[in-house]
Parts: C-alpha cells; structure tokens; sequence
C-alpha cells in the first residue's frame, strides 16, 4: 500500500516473458516476497503502447510492466520518470538490478539518483558481451563499481567481476546460484498415484513421443531453452550428425530456435537433410509442468555452450535424474562433477560431442541411472530453494544496513 517500505526489482523481462532472465527474475522476486518483503518489479515489454504501464499483482508480486520505445535511449529516460512515481508511491528501500545492462545500469542510476542502496545481479551473458565491442564496457564497469553489493549466479562470473572491477577493489561479491523446483523437475510426476505410476509414467511418454513424431527405437538427444550460437548450435547440428551415422536418433529442442539462426541449421540441411529432417522443435512451453514432461523424454540431455552463466535447463535435467553433457563454459563446472553426475567437454574439445553422447547411450543402464540419481542428489542439496531463500535474506540484510548508515 502507499507509504509501505517496499523492496524494488528492474528486469528487461519477466516471466511469462521467453528466456532465462525472466524466469530467474521471476524466482527471484517471488523468493524476495517469500521473506514477507513487499517486492515490485518494472519490466519492459512490447506488448504495451511505448510509454503506458500497466500494473498488476502476480502470486504477492506487484509487476509493472511499460512498453518500450523504438529505442533504449527513450525507454530508458521514461523509465526513470517512472521510477520516480512508483517511489513517490511506495517508497522503496533498495533497488534491485536483475541483470547488468540495461536493467542494472538503470536501477544504480536510480538508486544513486533517489538516495538508496543498490544491487545487481550479473547472470552471464551480460558480462561475456559487454566486455568486449561493440558491447559498452564502460557502462558495465560504471555500473559494478556504483553498486552497493554485486551478486553473480556463479563463482566463475565472481571472478570475472573482480577482474573487472581491479584485484584493489573491496566491492562484496555474493554467489546467488540458480535453484531448481525439484518437486516438478523429477524423474517422474510426483502427482501420480504411486499404484499407477508406472503405468502412467509409460502411457505419458509414449504419447508424447507419437506426438513429437519420434520413433520407438529412436534415441533422443535433448536441448533446452532458446538454441542459437552460445548454446552450441554449431556443435548439436554436427553430433547429431554424427550419431545418426552409428544409430536412430533425434535431436529434441524443448523451446525454439532463435530466428535470426534459423539459416544456419538451412545451410546444414544442404549438407545433412536426413539429420535436419529428424530436428523436432516444440516451440516456447510456458508451463513448467511442460517442459519436465519433454524433459523426461530424453536420453541425455545437452549444454555445449561456447558462453553460458549457471542455465537453469541443466539443473532440470538433472533434477529429472538425465545424464548431462554440458560444456566446461560458465558455472556448468560448479554444477556438474566429470563422470559423477554427469559429463562435461573442454570448449576447445565441443567437435566431439557426438563421439561423447555415443559413449554415454553405449553405457549400461545401470550406470547411466547411477549418474543420474548423483545428479538429481546434487540438486536437492546443493540448489534448493530455501538455500537460494537464505542467501537472499541475507543479501537483503546486507542491504536494510547500508541504507540505514545513509
């Protein structure tokens, strides 16, 4: 209500918007709420006439979403008339940046500008393009030294700001890993009655495979999330290829290609029209339910990214207890133990992922279901929700103290 201390977080995107930053934004806000914290979000969105907000509230959340303008100079000078509205209303105790650019870089400006503490969440991509042209590395560097406090999602993009920012710097850096719902992402539906599980369990799979147009004896190789050029597109399209020529397979993409990389799988169609033939794409799912579901139908599941943060769809994987082959790229390290809980390729090394996924479908069954119950352990300790939750309060703690020192 008026006058109430609130809690503020700026987001490019928020779910149900595509992609990973609006669902880590999402977990993040509702987490924030979940300490009993009056949390609102600003979001952009094209879905709106440039300039109008619109408002509503979303499981305790209060989301304000405004359109954007043809261009992020406009957007972004409205957006802080917006901003001083909404405090004007709300009164705001910090401000939170979901991540750097432009959501961090606007809600440092803001903070500084309004007299409050200010965080920023680096997630991954925003550091690895902005450090580099045509990407702006002196916004990202003004932006992490004027932040209160910095959180990253992994250990390796800790690192990375801290080079950034200068090995003198007494700047706080926190690890706020991505979490999991492992009660949705299991090996199985956990609302199915345990007499008929099964059944139901075989019934739901083999529909979905003649849904999909996936053959019986076809093993499927599994993509999550928004495949282009950092998720490894280069390297699927090519292990693909090469594991068709020693058996039946497909490759699953659970979420879409995106467009402008829509060429690219064109001209390998050229050279490998029977591999691209047996592509199948499910297009955007936005119910959670869903992808667990399209999840379980794989036979491993991948990650070559070339650049990545912490991606939550290695994380479901193994939660649903799948063999993973990711990449060394990012904080997939930190997630994955080589030949423990599941497998992971030297970037340099990303033109064998085909000679890797064969080696891990020729693995006994009961190996592969060792990996995997490694896996799923690993998420329920280590990225669980009421850790993420108590990191937060303590960032938020860290937070209510600096700003009650202004």
């Amino acid at each position: 209500m008026p006058g109430s201390s609130a809690l503020l977080l700026i987001t490019e995107r928020y779910a149900p918007d595509l992609g990973g930053v609006a669902r880590s934004a999402e977990r993040t806000a509702r987490s924030l709420s979940s300490l009993g914290r009056d949390v609102h979000v600003l979001a952009w969105t094209r879905t709106l006439q440039p300039g109008l907000l619109k408002s509503e509230v979303i499981s305790g959340v209060t989301v304000h979403r405004m359109g954007l303008f043809a261009n992020w100079d406009l957007s972004q000078q409205h957006s802080l008339n917006v901003l001083e509205w909404l405090h004007q209303r709300f009164q705001f105790e910090f401000v939170w940046g979901h991540y750097l650019n432009p959501a961090g870089f606007l809600a440092v400006l803001f903070a500084g500008l309004s007299g409050l503490p200010s965080t920023v969440s680096a997630r991954g991509n925003d550091i690895d393009r902005l450090m580099f042209p045509p990407g702006d590395f002196a916004r990202l560097q003004w932006t992490l030294e004027r932040a209160d406090l910095i959180t990253t999602v992994s250990r390796d993009l800790a690192h990375k700001v801290r080079v950034i920012l200068g090995v003198k710097s007494k700047h706080e850096i926190v690890v706020l890993p991505n979490v999991v719902d492992a009660e949705v992402f299991a090996p199985r539906s956990l609302q199915a009655d345990e007499h008929c599980e099964a059944n139901a369990e075989t019934a739901e799979t083999t529909s979905l495979r003649e849904r999909l147009g996936i053959a019986p004896d076809e093993a499927v190789l599994g993509f999550c999330g928004e495949l282009r050029h950092k998720k490894g597109l280069s390297f699927l399209l090519a292990a693909l290829a090469e594991v068709r020529r020693r058996r039946h397979a497909c490759l699953l993409v659970i979420g879409d290609v995106r467009p402008r990389e829509q060429s690219e799988i064109s001209t390998f169609e050229i050279v490998e029209p029977e591999a691209v033939s047996r592509i199948r794409v499910t297009g955007h799912l936005d119910d959670p339910t869903h992808v667990a579901e399209h999840v379980r139908l794989c036979d491993v599941c991948l990650q070559p990214s070339v650049w990545d943060g912490m991606p939550n769809a290695v994380l479901e994987a193994m939660a649903c207890e799948k063999v993973v082959i990711a990449s060394d790229a990012g904080g997939m390290p930190e997630m994955i133990e080589h030949g423990r809980d599941g497998f992971i390729v030297s970037k340099s090394q990303l033109h064998r992922l085909g000679e890797a996924i064969l080696e891990v479908l020729s693995l006994p069954d009961s190996e592969r279901q060792r990996i995997g119950a490694a896996a799923r352990s690993r998420v329920l300790t280590e990225f669980n929700s009421e850790q993420e939750r108590e990191r937060l309060r303590a960032v938020v703690d860290r937070l209510t103290q600096r700003r009650d020192k202004q």
